[in-house]
């Protein structure tokens, strides 16, 4: 299964990765962590042109573009391992809802494998910039409310959760497990 997690910045994908993996292998199942951008050199350089002034600006977002799909590109042996769980903090949607425009961003992206499952941590914007603190171009109220409604839109298009992000890190994850379960033939109504 190939589990992808989205949300604006701050919305604490990567702490309810953690948690949700160790959830899963202690119900016996194999999992792998994945993280867009990747560690790899393609991924090195967009991490660098995400700190600049300039990363909103058109050309810079089409050049993004094409370097989150080459990175993508690098990790698809992984997704298609049936072997385990792969749970990704993030993926191509991300590009589709952060990146303009967005027919060059679908064109590029047209062959990056489509979640099995997509969980949405619905996050206030207030809250993901005051936990941000505006370390980025792409932290700030306005940006970030058009990137929220571009989640909103894109998710009806995949088998997809929307998780409340705004509780508690213990009440997100167990509301995690619960909209997990069902998909790996485990009890719902079992988990606290």
């Amino acid at each position: 299964m190939y589990i992808v997690f989205e949300g604006i910045d701050g919305a604490g994908k990567s702490t309810q990765i953690k948690l949700l993996k160790q959830w899963l292998e202690d119900n016996g199942f194999r999992v792998e962590t994945i993280v867009e951008p990747t560690d790899s050199e393609v991924g090195k350089l967009i991490r660098q042109i995400l700190q600049r002034p300039d990363a909103t600006e058109n050309n810079v977002q089409k050049t993004l573009g094409l370097l989150f799909a080459a990175d993508r590109m690098l990790i698809m042996d992984k997704l298609n391992d049936k072997s385990k769980i792969i749970i990704s903090d993030r993926s191509f949607i991300s590009s589709l809802a952060y990146q303009k425009p967005t027919e060059w961003i679908s064109i590029l992206n047209k062959y990056a494998k489509k979640p099995d499952l997509l969980l949405l941590l619905d996050l206030d914007v207030k809250k993901s910039v005051a936990r941000t603190s505006g370390q980025d171009t792409f932290e700030n109220e306005e940006f970030l409310t058009q990137v929220k409604e571009n989640y909103l839109k894109l998710v009806e298009n995949y088998t997809h959760e929307i998780i409340d992000a705004n509780n508690g890190k213990n009440k997100v994850s167990s509301d995690i497990k619960k909209a997990v379960a069902p998909y790996l033939g485990i009890c719902p109504d079992c988990i606290p």
